[in-house]
């Protein structure tokens, strides 16, 4: 089966292993197929999906219980060692994981790890799957092992105690005596080495404190959100305590930011951090100074929201702002909005996203140890399409619009009017956005608001019955979270009314050929881009213009429920 451009899936909610007390229990999932050919979507309740923004010499075989992305085969022993070379294999797994009934409920340490053992004993199975694959890497998500919903008492028996890699070098498999309270980390430590594979898991761990440490808890213990590495070896390679916590009570945030790498023989340096960490500047940006890091691994345990954060939405946009690798795994828990995993290169993306099938899913593809980026990877083909021409038109005549957006006044040098289109506002994403209704086959509109104006320019093949609008935000979020964004978002309503603009959607059917763009006060921004079915696109181009940030895109495939330019001002936060 042959590379395809768009697939297929279902719905959305927002970040992290806190949610309502609906619980689910896990199963090792089934074997289905969802064939995808000549760049139409299959039929499937559940989406299983490879996207490819760029050529691909990949051949791609897809099954319901794992997604493979092999090599394809020539016969030329040459050309096979010098794919090889370029690519390592990776795997991330979907866990739906086995919670406890009573997450508050004080229980013992063996009553802990019988429960822990459950998920772990799927962790395994996924393991020697893998391992028949020959995946180097897996990524198992966020709260996997333990759960969520805990106080900080209740989880106390689920915590593995946590030497430090830097000052201890360990390997927890063959040394199960050296520390006490470590059962987890030995079962994944042997894990590693049963499978000879790198292998990234999240757990609960403790760490001793004295009450002379000013930031000691009265319990006299830190308590962490803790990513771990181990080498196919087994060997503890390092560990990750999450920083930005969301809504966490039973964890501690370190005192001191974790910036974590680790070199591999396979494919060089990854970096790693955890779920909300990849909206901060610390660690998830300052990780990515280090050049030679190319490669990210990324437990989650995210619960979607749409229009501009579902899970693969931003997993996609980190790889592509920063011409990176990602991998990431998140919990399958549907009833909690929780799913969304993915194996993410800058030009292509295998993910997965179901919000019907409770089962899990594991992912594995071949990724570029060089990845390539995208920004600029369109200039050729911008030159000679007619609308990036007159995009660059606009803007080299200034047309500085005044920022009373209900009548717009351009540099009479200018010759592409705007349409005058009524603003209005709407609640998105907890934000009160200003926008101006996209109506006809074509046209060119501005909103403003505060420092931020967006514009789209625009074509359409046909007129679908829905309606569209182009809205934009530059302000302090203040809800589950505080953080300053600056948002121009092209974004399908959820009725014909205004106020139904920024309502979660998943299905569309309106297509465009467009131009989104603003003039940013930021160099930090990620490009969201959806279509019909939770399908994710890739730009033809992105770049700076005139100090106008813009997203460039035309063919669509399937019907547009988002384009955006999310912006993050770090330093107003």
């Amino acid at each position: 089966m042959q590379s395809s451009k768009k697939p297929r899936s279902e719905t959305s909610r927002h970040c992290l292993g806190v949610g309502q007390p609906e619980r689910f229990r896990g199963c090792k999932g089934r074997v289905a197929h969802a064939h995808i050919r000549g760049g139409r979507r299959a039929k499937s309740r559940f989406m299983v999906c490879i996207m490819s923004g760029a050529r691909s010499k990949l051949a791609l075989f897809l099954c319901g219980c794992y997604v493979v992305a092999l090599g394809a085969h020539t016969g030329e022993e040459s050309v096979a060692e010098h794919h090889e070379a370029e690519y390592y294999v990776a795997a991330v797994y979907e866990h739906p994981s086995i919670l406890s009934p009573n997450p508050v409920a004080l229980i013992s340490r063996q009553e802990a790890l019988e429960l822990m053992n459950q998920n772990l004993d799927i962790y395994e199975q996924q393991v020697m799957t893998a391992a028949q694959k020959g995946v180097q890497i897996i990524v198992f998500p966020e709260d996997g092992i333990h759960g969520f919903n805990f106080t900080r008492t209740s989880i106390y028996p689920f915590l593995d105690f946590m030497p430090s890699p830097q000052v201890v070098g360990w390997n927890p498999c063959l040394e199960p005596r050296r520390f006490n309270d470590t059962e987890v980390l030995q079962r994944l430590s042997c894990m590693a080495i049963k499978g000879d594979m790198f292998l990234v898991a999240n757990l609960g761990t403790k760490q001793p404190c004295h009450s002379s440490d000013p930031g000691c808890p009265n319990d006299g213990r830190y308590q962490f959100n803790t990513n771990v590495v181990f080498s196919n070896k087994g060997t503890l390679v390092d560990r990750y305590r999450k920083h930005n916590l969301y809504f966490e009570a039973a964890f501690d945030v370190p005192l001191n930011v974790d910036h974590i790498t680790f070199d591999t023989p396979f494919a060089g340096r990854f970096g790693i951090f955890t779920c909300f960490d990849i909206l901060f500047f610390d660690p998830a940006v300052r990780l990515l100074r280090d050049h030679k890091v190319k490669h990210v691994v990324y437990p989650t345990a995210w619960m979607n929201q749409l229009p501009l954060l579902a899970a693969i939405e931003i997993q996609k946009a980190f790889a592509v702002a920063f011409g990176i690798n990602v991998l990431a795994a998140n919990v399958h828990h549907p009833v909690l909005g929780m799913t969304g995993s993915g194996i993410h290169t800058p030009l292509e993306s295998f993910w997965y996203h179901d919000m019907e099938n409770p089962e899990g899913h594991l992912i594995i593809a071949q990724v570029a140890k060089n990845p390539v980026g995208l920004t600029g990877a369109g200039n050729a083909t911008g030159e000679t399409d007619p609308s990036h021409t007159k995009f660059l038109k606009i803007l080299s005549g200034d047309p500085y619009c005044e920022k009373d957006a209900q009548e717009v006044h351009c540099d009479e040098a200018t010759k592409w009017n705007m349409n005058a289109s009524p603003t209005f506002h709407s609640e998105m994403m907890y934000d009160n956005f200003t926008l101006v209704p996209v109506w006809g086959k074509e046209g060119y509109l501005h909103v403003c608001s505060n420092g931020l104006c967006c514009y789209l320019l625009y074509e359409r093949p046909t007129l679908s019955e829905e309606l569209y609008a182009l809205g934009v935000f530059d302000g302090l979020h203040t809800v589950h979270g505080t953080y300053y964004i600056q948002v121009c978002a092209l974004v399908r309503c959820g009725g014909l009314g205004f106020g139904t603009c920024g309502q979660e959607i998943t299905e569309a059917t309106g297509i465009f050929k467009f131009h989104l763009w603003g003039n940013f006060s930021t160099s930090y921004i990620f490009p969201l881009f959806l279509t019909s079915g939770m399908t994710l696109e890739v730009p033809d181009q992105l770049g700076w213009e005139k100090d106008h940030y813009f997203l460039r895109k035309s063919g669509l495939s399937s019907g547009l429920v988002t384009a955006a330019l999310y912006g993050r001002l770090y330093e107003r936060d």
